[in-house]
């Protein structure tokens, strides 16, 4: 039986790619994100949900097993950003933004754990941003919520490693989407000149790296954050 992968997110950008490109691999793919997909495929399951609601993922996760069957896989996508000062930001944004990167993203992981630990075995994606490290200005909420959950991934991977769990994460340069099309191309151009690959990066480079981590050659890899583009 192929395998299963739970990918949120999957409405547009990197999670709807990500959800192609593992359907033509021969995955079952479930996603989720707060609206509908276009995505048609038999082996495609979406749900309609915020990850921040606890009940709802639950009642996700469950359908899922009993569906489709054990998840195999989670890749964390779904996120929002918000560029604002540090002086200028909101408290509820900075509310928002830390349940939907950080609480949203821990629910999903929690959940799916449980499915994998029954078996043995299971990979966990977290998608991070070079935010953190750069520690961007104008993103100081945004960069602070990435770097929890990249803390987030390296102690799960200690816990649940016994289990046959791996836990990474990816931190992609900018990405040519609908998203960074909005964001001025003096800013965009001044990123990538901190990278040591000086381009925008590609859907296709993450989905490089997240078959890496999904291979079960990378079995012995895990609490690692992979940033693209030469972001140390």
């Amino acid at each position: 039986m192929s395998p299963i992968a739970l990918i949120t997110g999957t409405r547009r950008g990197i999670g709807h790619a990500l959800a192609k490109h593992l359907l033509n691999k021969g995955w079952r793919v479930a996603g989720c994100s707060r609206g509908k997909t276009n995505i048609q495929s038999k082996n495609y399951r979406h749900f309609s949900l915020d990850v921040t609601d606890e009940d709802a993922v639950l009642v996700m996760v469950r359908t899922i097993k009993r569906e489709l069957g054990s998840i195999d896989a989670l890749i964390n996508n779904a996120g929002i950003a918000a560029m604002n000062h540090f002086l200028l930001t909101p408290t509820e944004t900075c509310r928002s933004v830390f349940e939907t990167n950080l609480t949203g993203s821990f629910i999903c992981m929690r959940e799916c754990a449980k499915q994998m630990s029954r078996k043995k075995r299971g990979r966990i994606i977290n998608l991070t941003s070079v935010a953190t490290p750069l520690n961007l200005e104008g993103e100081a909420i945004y960069a602070a919520s990435k770097a929890a959950l990249e803390s987030l991934t390296r102690t799960a991977a200690k816990e649940l490693g016994s289990m046959g769990i791996t836990v990474n994460a990816i931190g992609p340069t900018p990405i040519d989407t609908d998203l960074t099309r909005t964001v001025p191309p003096e800013k965009i151009e001044a990123l990538i000149q901190k990278q040591a690959i000086k381009r925008i990066g590609t859907t296709q480079d993450v989905l490089h790296c997240v078959d890496f981590f999904l291979d079960e050659k990378s079995a012995f890899i895990t609490g690692q954050t992979l940033y693209l583009g030469g972001i140390a």
